[in-house]
């Protein structure tokens, strides 16, 4: 359990920066739900615009996301990692009640409807592809083992990575993209042979034209080239990215003030803009100062992970927070990417800013596996 002489390698900068990350998310999501106006007489005119039953929902979540915190790093991460496969199996399972019976949106069909409100499970299938991986990954490294570890263990973590995918691409080739990501990079920190990771290219080259043919719907197919031209559909799947592109650069340095009424993404130019395109929201309201204050606030949180993950005392730990970093990195690169138009639109939110309970709750959980490595990376002595 918890022991009080842990708080010392409690990393306090990586958490105060994920809150103020939050905390600009909050307010992004009011003002993407905010009603449209003629603007306000005051701040607080204006805030009382905003539709508030997203807001006060996030902050619900987030209060369940920062127990959940609090429970990850009440154990030793090695503890918890003695039950990555039996979170893993319950999370195919999962992932297998939403092939069959799942609640679909859009094109995607990603949720489990519990009541009133809805649980997605591919967000836990990249913590347990992270908590599994980097279990399998870490065998055969303590000192009597040392150097053992070889095409077993790298086929099994390929195999673990592989069953989820399977059953995500299906329905949600962003979230996919993402696991496609944690492995290659947590087998990359593992110390995997560089003519496997050619091979596995070698193969994926031979896979894609096969998969462009066989797998992808045409609206995936459809997604891609819009991405590479957006003009060719402009008042159809282009039509997003460009009033995207268009919503931030409208913000210009400062941001709009909320006293503007009838703004971009007040007016609906923008798809989900309390999820999937939240940065263009909040752009818009603060400017490139406000861009460019969550860009560093996010090199910040991976900045200390990274750091975290070179004191891990294991190799388990270190496999953990690499498996986060390339979760993180690689929802904040397609996310911006995405709305600025050099990433396809995949519907991948933005860690800490986009609404939603699930992907609140996963990251959250996330952050918690990273502060937790970093409080024990020294052994206790009692």
């Amino acid at each position: 359990m918890f022991d009080k002489r842990l708080i010392k390698n409690f990393d306090y900068i990586l958490l105060l920066a994920v809150l103020l990350l939050v905390a600009i998310g909050v307010f992004g999501i009011g003002a993407a739900k905010r009603l449209p106006t003629e603007g306000g007489n005051s701040i607080i005119d204006a805030i009382k615009s905003f539709n508030l039953r997203h807001v006060k929902l996030q902050l619900i979540w987030l209060a369940l996301g920062l127990a959940l915190l609090m429970a990850v790093i009440s154990f030793d991460y090695n503890t918890l990692g003695d039950y990555s496969y039996f979170f893993y199996w319950v999370v195919i399972g999962l992932l297998i009640v939403v092939e069959v019976a799942g609640k679909a949106r859009g094109q995607a069909q990603r949720w489990i409807a519990i009541g009133p409100f809805t649980l997605q499970p591919p967000e836990f299938a990249k913590l347990a592809v992270i908590l599994t991986g980097a279990k399998i990954l870490s065998k055969g490294e303590d000192e009597e083992k040392k150097g053992e570890k070889g095409f077993r263990e790298y086929a099994l973590a390929i195999g673990a990575f592989t069953l989820p995918f399977v059953f995500v691409i299906l329905n949600d080739f962003g979230t996919a993209a993402v696991l496609m990501v944690i492995m290659f990079g947590m087998l990359f920190a593992a110390g995997i042979n560089y003519k496997w990771i050619f091979s596995f290219v070698g193969v994926g080259g031979i896979i894609a034209p096969i998969m462009w043919l066989k797998v992808f719907t045409e609206e995936q197919k459809h997604r891609v080239l819009v991405f590479l031209n957006p003009g060719l559909d402009p008042m159809g799947k282009g039509y997003n990215v460009i009033q995207s592109i268009m919503t931030i650069g409208s913000g210009r340095l400062k941001g709009k003030s909320l006293l503007i009424g009838n703004t971009l993404s007040q007016l609906d130019y923008l798809p989900e803009p309390h999820t999937d395109f939240i940065y263009s929201v909040i752009v818009e309201s603060l400017g490139f100062i406000g861009g460019f204050t969550i860009i560093m606030l996010y090199a910040v949180v991976i900045i200390r992970s990274i750091q975290i993950a070179r004191r891990a005392k294991d190799v388990f730990g270190q496999l953990l927070v690499i498996g986060v970093v390339c979760m993180q990195v690689a929802h904040i690169f397609e996310n911006m990417g995405m709305t600025m138009g050099i990433m396809p639109v995949s519907g991948i939110p933005l860690p800490f800013l986009s609404y939603g309970g699930s992907f609140m709750w996963t990251n959250m959980i996330a952050l918690g596996l990273v502060l937790n490595v970093g409080m024990r990376r020294q052994k206790i002595q009692f």
